[in-house]
């Protein structure tokens, strides 16, 4: 949720941030300013009565003991009248906060000042790391090379279009991948796994963002509960309404869970193999820090899921998304994007990103700094630790061989039962 306070003290600063992001509705600026003192005016209307009740109320003992009865029932009527006009203004504060509430849940999260202009294009290169591969041959896409293994006939038979059956050695690599990372991540780089549940409530949903902007884009049961887009939403729910202790921060979790995204406002887009599917496999990593360790705490996530792409061989580049491609909650994200040979161009297979304390503000996340009476909202961080099947996909098309074999990495190997290769099919 957006802090009102920040609109009301640098009103400016946000509406440059909004325009940077190419943010329609910026008029929900001014109808929060406009609701804002429209509370407050009630309710200074409402203490105003308040007063006058109370004062009204402690001449009552004096009345009643000296005055003639017609003056103390008309002082009983007064704080009668009075009385009833206090507790009309409930209702009225109530809505105006409601309406408040939900204009601060449309307006996007804050931008820094040095925020990249532009969209997609204007992307700004960080690094690259590892060497692509040189083949004899002209390279293939992943389902080209493994055609029988990946079934989207019988995933559309079994669920619909853009849904996938694995076959043997792809679904045991899946499987090998999902242990490797989550092994990476919590033996060796201090995260702690969760198992989460996969269906969520509505204000689990609300907290992270995807609610109520994204809700065309998720699948929804009859009794209102969510199919997780990402396991960003219930590890960083985890601690909603609660305050922390400054001592346990910063707090690393890590999660395998499937995902679940209609990506309606993608409608077409990418349909083609295993690469955007309505279901699919995700490691995710979040974080809840104190404010000033955020960005640290940002490049040692990002850093930790470079590490997975760099012990599997593959090569990569990571690039911070420019205003316009930023998350409607995020404050400044780092892509990490995988070469894929096959198609000739590298694509996005983790977004490591700072929300700083939007995403604590609609969640109540809070923590309290030793010797402090009041408390804070943390930071929260997250960033896919990888995404399974597109790590599935680089394998396939970066360590092909030109009999249509692929080897599989050295390091995945322990956890294939020692396969050194998948058979061409």
């Amino acid at each position: 949720m957006f802090d009102i306070q920040l609109i009301i003290r640098e009103k400016e600063r946000v509406l440059a941030a909004m325009r940077k992001r190419n943010f329609a509705d910026i008029n929900l600026v001014d109808k929060a300013l406009e609701l804002h003192e429209k509370r407050r005016r009630l309710i200074t209307e409402a203490e105003t009565l308040r007063a006058e009740q109370n004062r009204r109320s402690k001449e009552m003992p004096q009345v009643t003991k000296n005055g003639p009865p017609e003056e103390k029932r008309a002082l009983q009527e007064e704080l009668k009248v009075l009385a009833e006009k206090v507790k009309s203004f409930q209702p009225l504060v109530r809505a105006i906060e409601e309406e408040l509430a939900a204009v601060l849940l449309a307006i996007p999260n804050m931008l820094p000042d040095d925020a990249p202009e532009g969209g997609e294009d204007n992307a700004v290169f960080i690094k690259e790391w590892g060497k692509k591969p040189d083949f004899s041959f002209a390279p293939r896409e992943h389902d080209d090379l493994c055609m029988r293994l990946f079934d989207f006939a019988r995933g559309a038979t079994l669920a619909g279009s853009r849904f996938a059956v694995l076959w043997g050695p792809l679904a045991t690599l899946e499987r090998a991948l999902i242990s490797f990372m989550l092994d990476i991540h919590t033996r060796e780089r201090g995260y702690t796994e969760v198992l989460p549940p996969f269906l969520v409530n509505r204000a689990t949903m609300t907290a992270t963002g995807q609610l109520p902007k994204f809700e065309e884009d998720l699948f929804r049961t009859n009794d209102d509960l969510f199919l997780i887009p990402t396991a960003e939403v219930p590890l960083t729910n985890l601690h909603r309404g609660e305050i922390l202790s400054e001592e346990m921060l910063p707090l690393a979790y890590c999660a395998y869970t499937p995902c679940f995204r209609r990506e309606a406002g993608n409608y077409g887009k990418d349909t083609k193999g295993y690469i955007r599917q309505h279901q699919f496999n995700k490691i995710e990593l979040v974080k809840f820090t104190r404010p000033e360790d955020s960005e640290t705490e940002l490049l040692k996530l990002l850093d930790d899921a470079e590490e997975i792409l760099r012990r599997l061989g593959l090569p990569y580049r990571v690039v911070r998304l420019a205003a316009q491609d930023q998350g409607f909650s995020s404050a400044k994200t780092y892509d990490i994007e995988v070469w894929l040979p096959g198609q000739g161009r590298y694509r996005e297979i983790s977004s490591c990103s700072t929300f700083t304390d939007y995403q604590a503000r609609r969640g109540d996340i809070r923590f309290k700094r030793k010797g402090a009476k009041a408390t804070e909202f943390v930071h929260t961080l997250n960033g896919s630790g990888l995404a399974v099947g597109r790590t599935l996909i680089a394998i396939l098309e970066n360590y092909q061989r030109a009999d249509g074999s692929v080897t599989i990495p050295p390091a995945l190997r322990p956890y294939t039962g020692g396969w050194e290769k998948i058979e061409p099919t």
